[in-house]
């Protein structure tokens, strides 16, 4: 069976680039769609500006959204797949904080670095959509504080449902703050004594409680105010 996926980029190089990484990375037949603009994008997606994208049955699985349109143009589609049921990737060539933490807050399920090798790309697509998100040390500075902000009490560390939750467990709490250290997936499993899968599992979940303890709204006013 084959799946749907959708590349925003005003960049034909890039499209054709990062539609070349796709097809890399996974096995199923993939068709795709292109969009050069937030309006060609929105037109693709059935959706009016103000609106929020639903999908129907046979609705895009992935969707790669790039950071650099002109007006947040890329942030403002994010923001309106919140609650569209596909992974959404941010790309974009800026690594720092200021850029991909507002794209989080719009309901980005990790990012792409544009300017990294085609086998790297490849290689964080696959950990994406594995539900294996990236967080460099930057960003998980910025997601404690981020939490700090909305809840200054953490979860129990027996908490039951991880994904009704909008704030961190002690877990969490700990993996977000190795990472912040710039300690790697191993090492924070030797310093806690668990798997490295269950140190990603728990990075999954911080992805998860981001997205309920935010809304696009947020993200849209935090992607403004960088660029102030």
């Amino acid at each position: 069976m084959s799946i749907r996926a959708l590349i925003v980029e005003d960049n034909a190089v890039a499209r054709s680039f990062l539609t070349r990484v796709v097809r890399e990375s996974f096995s199923d037949e993939i068709r795709f769609s292109e969009a050069s603009d937030l309006e060609s994008a929105r037109a693709l997606l059935g959706v009016s500006a103000g609106e929020m994208a639903r999908a129907d049955a046979d609705g895009f699985r992935l969707i790669l959204c790039d950071l650099e349109q002109p007006d947040k143009a890329g942030l403002e589609l994010l923001a309106q797949l919140g609650d569209y049921p596909a992974i959404k990737i941010a790309t974009t060539l800026h690594s720092d904080d200021e850029h991909l933490f507002p794209a989080l807050l719009c309901g980005a399920n990790g990012y792409l670095l544009k300017e990294d090798r085609f086998e790297v790309l490849v290689e964080e697509l696959q950990r994406i959509v594995r539900g294996q998100p990236p967080l460099s040390p930057a960003m998980a500075r910025r997601l404690l504080g981020h939490f700090r902000q909305h809840d200054s009490r953490f979860a129990p560390l027996d908490a039951a449902d991880p994904g009704t939750l909008d704030s961190l467990n002690v877990r969490e709490h700990e993996v977000l703050n190795y990472l912040s250290k710039g300690y790697t997936i191993k090492e924070i499993a030797r310093h806690m004594g668990i798997k490295w899968q269950a140190v990603n599992d728990h990075i999954r979940v911080v992805y998860r409680k981001l997205a309920l303890a935010s809304t696009p709204e947020e993200g849209l006013q935090v992607g403004r105010q960088a660029d102030a």
